[in-house]
């Protein structure tokens, strides 16, 4: 988990446009961020399992 202040920080906009940080917006993790869904990682499968994005579900074969 992120502090608030590095979540507050990264949703302010930078002077310059290189120093933009993706982060999750559940948790602020800025490593392992998804673009299409603005999550990490560890929180996209958190809410994939539980059925909570739609349109995604756990493959099996």
């Amino acid at each position: 988990m992120a502090k608030t202040s590095v979540k507050a920080r990264a949703a302010k906009t930078p002077k310059f446009q290189t120093r933009a940080v993706n982060r999750c917006f559940k948790c602020g993790r800025k490593h392992g961020f998804m673009r299409d869904f603005g999550l990490c990682r560890i929180c996209f499968r958190e809410l994939a399992n539980e059925g909570k994005i739609p349109g995604v579900k756990k493959s099996s074969w």
